[in-house]
């Protein structure tokens, strides 16, 4: 488990050195550790899993936001303050660099300007911005449409001159590959690069092929290639090894709808066998299933809230609180001696 300390990070470094720490290290993580995996986070459990279980990086997942903080489609109802708030949240709350899904830029290139400040303040290595229309939806469901590649040239532009850092990422999407076939996303991402985007991030790629096309078009930029579930097929993108991934020159492989997609399994699996202790009568222990409060709390940083306690608290309010009992928040479990 990572460092409780680390962990809880409201008091730490301003937000412009963390951010700049990070955005760094991001791009380190491009150039060196290909294909670096970034499964989509949404929440405070997922985003402290990630870090906990060894990841060097994560992607906040805009589809996860939307439907698990506004209980809606992606479709671009979520708004970029939602945004920017749900973000700052979870990137503040971690060591590892997070980036952000950005959407279309909530606007025209002007309002993309402002969206890029208001994600680097929040302390994100980067975003997404996508050339979809707005409203925008899912990049793997049908009925896109794109701007022009000019507009969305623009959109970088406005992007990379609104960062006050020179290594937070702009990580530009296209969405081409649905409606102009391959060779429209080869044209488009050559002059995403050219108006200066960090990295090209082609979505819902149809084959091998598509990949190593637009990795041959920008050999000078980090391609960013959505795996989605990223442990399970889908209908529109095939998975592919992550050791073909790096043969084919992939920089970075996200997962967006890996964690959500654990997690509506995982709690349909658990409320099945309530459903089946609510008919029969009987008590179910599934330690199998549902994770215990020691886990829990070891997660979100409570042994570093007792720290805290004990180096702020007065002495004698540790006595009223705690008597002669050990002085910690956690009730743990017995262990045999």
């Amino acid at each position: 488990m990572s460092n409780p300390d680390e962990a809880h990070r409201g008091d730490r470094d301003t937000a412009a050195t963390s951010n700049r720490s990070k955005a760094r290290r991001l791009r380190d993580l491009l150039a060196n550790a290909r294909p670096v995996v970034s499964p989509g986070v949404y929440d405070g459990y997922s985003v402290r899993l990630v870090e906990a279980m060894g990841f060097s990086t994560a992607a906040i997942t805009g589809s996860g936001l939307s439907n698990t903080r506004l209980v809606q489609p992606d479709i671009g109802i979520m708004s970029l303050l939602e945004n920017v708030d749900a973000c700052r949240d979870l990137a503040r709350s971690v060591a590892i660099p997070i980036t952000a899904d950005a959407d279309t830029g909530y606007g025209n290139a002007v309002t993309v300007y402002h969206t890029a400040q208001y994600f680097e303040e929040a302390g994100l290595a980067g975003i997404n911005i996508e050339d979809q229309v707005s409203p925008k939806r899912c990049g793997h469901m049908r009925g896109k449409d794109v701007i022009s590649t000019a507009e969305m040239c623009k959109k970088i532009e406005a992007a990379t001159r609104a960062r006050k850092d020179a290594d937070f990422v702009i990580n530009a999407r296209t969405d081409s590959i649905a409606i102009g076939g391959i060779e429209e996303a080869v044209r488009r991402v050559k002059a995403y690069v050219a108006a200066g985007a960090d990295m090209v991030y082609p979505d819902a790629i149809r084959s091998e092929d598509d990949i190593r096309r637009i990795v041959d078009a920008v050999p000078d930029t980090p391609v960013n290639v959505n795996m989605g579930f990223g442990i399970r097929s889908r209908p529109t993108s095939p998975l592919i090894a992550l050791r073909r991934l790096k043969e084919l020159g992939v920089a970075r492989v996200s997962c967006p709808r890996m964690l959500t997609g654990a997690a509506v399994s995982g709690m349909r699996k658990a409320l099945e066998v309530m459903r089946q202790s609510i008919e029969t009568g009987d008590a179910a222990d599934r330690p199998d299933l549902v994770a215990g409060i020691e886990e829990i709390t070891e997660l979100m940083g409570y042994d570093r809230i007792a720290e805290l306690e004990q180096a702020f608290t007065l002495e004698d309010e540790l006595a009223r609180r705690y008597g002669d009992a050990e002085r910690e928040y956690v009730v743990r479990s017995k262990r045999e001696p």
